[in-house]
């Protein structure tokens, strides 16, 4: 076919005589079947590809089928992809072996963001003469505060619960779901016994679990991870006397501050060379002088190396430039990393590809067309946000793909650790556009010189945007100052519609309030770029008006 076009083509051009001839219905034709030929040859591979995935299934295809969406797992993925399966009037089950509103609502986000909350005041009461209190008494029972913890998750549990996707139209089992072929998900009822569902569609959204380090003497002393942390601390009266914190990460670095205020003596090992490893230097160094400022030994550069009980003690062993050390811990926090859930599942039956997550096509189709991966088992972020963005495309695209599909679009990802000072990002960093070759202006405002930092007592930090050289056009912005999160969101919109820093620049801003510094930033961009030649000539200007 494709040499049949190609040469019709070259026959209808060794006819034209004219420049009339060059619209003729035949050239025209001939090229339109030459446009249209690669997306056809694209279709048909495509439908070539599709039989054979499915070709061993052919016998066990449903004539008719139970739901439109089936969705394993009910973390934000999951509960976001039934909620717009629902609202499309589509009739969609949701399957959850564990609790609604999975890792987030339950050991990740909220919990730790009410003990931030907790550590944040209790450390701003004990330096209360930072902002004239002479008498402020940081006392607290650290149970309370575990209790309170499980309170806030309480109070947002309504919101994930089965009564309220159920009022929303979503059937929901409590039970473990794997998927038998490609339109059957078989799930293991928690209450007994099994039920199969049909379905034209599978979102597999089944989130990630906390890496255990393979750690000889680990499991002998004995650890929490940033899981089961939640449980095993609310049953102590007291917190941990010292704890060690493995892992230099967003989640390492967030718990090892908010315990250290709390009253913990903590030490922090990590591997890499700086913590936080993923942004800019500058950003590690004004974290790393965060966490010391409150009391955190800091030990990055160090391999652990082995875990063992001596005379009662626990002790951890590290290693750094062939020197080793003992840490010693009355709990040991493992926060090196989470892995996607991808055994159980029936995946491996199916023989779609899974290596850290499942491999999917930019549409968040797995092998099979009609099995859809969002959130933390797709990959390639593991962020509650990105899940519920991934969760859109993936129940779009699963229900109404045969009309039009969407691409997942990652141009604008941002991200907060909730660390004090906050540190928040959104595109590229320094290191990110140099390891890429792309070319950059970097712009810095110090937020010690906004005002309501200083009247805050929160004058630390900056907001450096990186942009197109000699244009406004927005690559990426690092943020890091008190609700660097907050902040951050003005970028993020600039960025996801096209508005550069003289857009921010134009916009009125609020006295006084943080958000100044956004504008303060794209002021010193406009200064870095103020037309030379033309203010000369305005000088002379007023120097005449003047005379």
């Amino acid at each position: 076919a494709g040499t049949l076009a190609y040469v019709n083509a070259g026959t209808q051009l060794a006819r034209v005589d004219s420049l009339r001839s060059v619209l003729s219905p035949g050239l025209i034709g001939a090229f339109a079947v030459l446009g249209l030929l690669p997306l056809g040859i694209g279709q048909a591979l495509g439908v070539i590809r599709r039989r054979r995935v499915y070709a061993r299934w052919k016998a066990v295809r449903p004539r008719s089928f139970d739901c439109n969406l089936v969705v394993i797992g009910a973390g934000a993925g999951g509960l976001v992809a039934a909620y717009i399966a629902a609202a499309a009037q589509a009739k969609v089950t949701l399957v959850e072996s564990h609790k609604m509103g999975g890792d987030c609502l339950n050991y990740g986000c909220v919990p730790s963001k009410a003990l931030i909350r907790s550590a944040t005041l209790a450390h701003q009461m004990r330096h209360g003469a930072r902002y004239g209190l002479s008498n402020a008494n940081a006392d607290f029972s650290f149970k309370a505060v575990m209790q309170r913890v499980k309170a806030v998750i309480r109070a947002i549990e309504p919101h994930d619960s089965p009564a309220r996707y159920s009022a929303l139209g979503v059937e929901v089992l409590h039970g473990h779901g794997r998927i038998v072929n490609p339109w059957t998900v078989e799930v293991a009822l928690s209450s007994g016994g099994t039920r199969q569902i049909t379905t034209r569609s599978i979102v597999i959204a089944a989130g990630a679990r906390p890496i255990v380090p393979e750690l000889p003497g680990l499991h002998e002393v004995g650890f929490v991870t940033s899981d089961t942390l939640w449980e095993v601390f609310s049953e102590l009266d007291a917190v941990p006397a010292r704890l060690a914190v493995l892992g230099g990460g967003p989640i390492g670095c967030e718990l090892a501050q908010a315990f250290a205020r709390l009253g913990a003596q903590v030490t922090l090992i990590d591997n890499a060379p700086r913590l936080l490893s993923r942004e800019d230097e500058d950003v590690s160094s004004l974290t790393l002088a965060a966490l010391q400022a409150d009391g955190v030994r800091v030990l990055t550069g160090h391999q652990a190396l082995r875990c063992e009980n001596s005379s009662g003690r626990k002790l951890l062993w590290v290693s750094c430039q062939g020197r080793d050390t003992a840490v010693e811990f009355d709990q040991l926090i493992c926060a090196v990393g989470r892995q996607a859930r991808l055994t159980g599942y029936g995946l491996e039956e199916l023989g779609i590809p899974a290596e850290r997550t499942l491999q999917t096509n930019p549409y968040l189709q797995t092998l099979y067309p009609n099995i859809f991966a969002a959130g933390d088992v797709a990959g390639p972020y593991q962020l509650t946000h990105v899940a519920a963005h991934q969760a859109w495309y993936a129940a779009v695209n699963a229900l109404f793909g045969d009309f039009r599909r969407f691409k997942a679009d990652y141009s604008v990802i941002p991200r907060t650790t909730f660390i004090d000072p906050e540190v928040a990002r959104v595109g590229l960093s320094e290191a990110e556009a140099n390891a890429q070759n792309i070319a950059f202006e970097v712009t810095k405002y110090g937020i010690d010189e906004l005002d309501r930092a200083i009247a805050d007592s929160a004058a630390n930090g900056f907001v450096k945007v990186l942009t197109v050289p000699g244009k406004d056009r927005i690559l990426g912005v690092t943020i890091v100052g008190q609700h660097a999160g907050d902040l951050l969101a003005e970028y993020v919109l600039a960025m996801r519609h096209g508005l550069g820093l003289n857009k921010i620049l134009s916009t009125i801003h609020t006295y006084p309030t943080m958000s100044e510094a956004n504008k303060y930033a794209a002021g010193e961009w406009k200064r870095a770029h103020l037309p030379r030649r033309l203010l000369a000539w305005v000088r002379r200007y007023h120097d005449w008006k003047r005379n």
